[in-house]
């Protein structure tokens, strides 16, 4: 069960449509482990936080009986009420039936080791920022000035917002996103982290609506994002668990680019001299090098997966096609 399983190895017509019988489960440990074999029987996709059956189950079990992921070895072994077992069942029923992600159940993920308060208005906090944050920006920005003025935009659940505040706590940033629901969770969190003097949150669509009161561009000496990227035509080849996810926050036209190039062509005219934006795009790095083959961005090394996330220096967005501006 250490596997991250394909939704190919089994058609959905043959997946099991009940969990079977569970009135045998007494204790703590005897959930985990029926939840992992049963998320094993179902073909249950596991791309939100866990890479193994039993890691996921056990995530579902603790968190959904409110006890900690740390949990005493001595405790697996405690038995629950009926009111418990009623309330695990229910929950492994979603993950494995409905094939809901355990952190849209249990309106919790975790980010850089913290927690944060999710649901299905946004996208489940996965992104490989976390690393290049940890990483302090692999010291790309050792020869510039602090940033003072950051940038995140499309938010979602202001994880991303609140790991830069946090990273650099002289510091004051904006979280942007186009959707008023995914707002009102990043405003949620941001209160929970205590952080509302710090970080502001703006509607827009991508630059459009970043103006001051005199209508000019908002400037910033770090931008960074992680904007829908994904090619809609790949959508039905997606796991049941992706299409609980804001389809607004996952699929871009034009091979998953389109958002992508919007802001790369408006970034100058936000962005300080010597800042620097960087912006996530999965698996449409392969899509991006071949349609801009001698673009100037940096593609930013983060190990052992290959990266996804493209850099460029503010004097580099005049020409950051290759090609000689027009």
């Amino acid at each position: 069960m250490s596997h991250v399983h394909d939704p190919s190895d089994a058609a959905p017509g043959t997946r099991p449509e009940t969990l079977g019988n569970h009135d045998h489960l007494e204790t703590i440990l005897d959930f985990v482990r029926w939840a992992a074999s049963r998320m094993d029987e179902h073909g249950v996709f596991l791309g939100h936080g866990t890479h193994s059956y039993l890691d996921e189950a056990a995530w579902l079990v603790l968190e959904g009986l409110r006890l900690p992921p740390d949990l005493g070895h001595d405790w697996w072994r405690a038995r629950l009420t009926s009111e418990e077992r009623s309330t695990l069942v229910e929950l492994i029923r979603r993950r494995c039936l409905d094939h809901t992600p355990t952190a849209y159940l249990l309106n919790r993920a975790w980010f850089l080791g913290q927690p944060y308060y999710v649901d299905e208005r946004v996208l489940i906090p996965r992104s490989p920022f976390g690393d290049l944050i940890r990483d302090d920006f692999k010291g790309l920005l050792a020869r510039s000035p602090t940033p003072q003025r950051l940038l995140d935009i499309g938010t979602g659940s202001g994880c991303i917002a609140i790991a830069l505040a946090e990273h650099f706590p002289q510091a004051d940033v904006v979280g942007s996103d186009i959707d008023f629901g995914a707002l009102a969770v990043a405003s949620h969190n941001i209160a929970d982290y205590q952080l509302a003097d710090r970080v502001e949150l703006i509607q827009s669509d991508g630059f459009d609506q970043l103006l001051d009161a005199d209508d000019k561009p908002l400037v910033f000496d770090l931008i960074v994002s992680n904007p829908p990227y994904v090619d809609p035509d790949e959508a039905e080849d997606l796991p049941d668990e992706y299409h609980h996810e804001p389809a607004g926050a996952l699929f871009a036209p034009d091979q998953g680019l389109a958002l992508v190039e919007r802001l790369l062509d408006q970034a100058a005219d936000h962005l300080s001299p010597g800042g620097w934006i960087f912006i996530e795009m999965g698996n449409g790095r392969h899509w991006f090098d071949q349609r801009w083959p001698g673009h100037h961005g940096l593609w930013v090394e983060l190990s052992p997966a290959p990266s996804s996330i493209v850099a460029f220096k503010h004097e580099q967005l005049g020409q950051w096609r290759g090609e000689e501006t027009t």
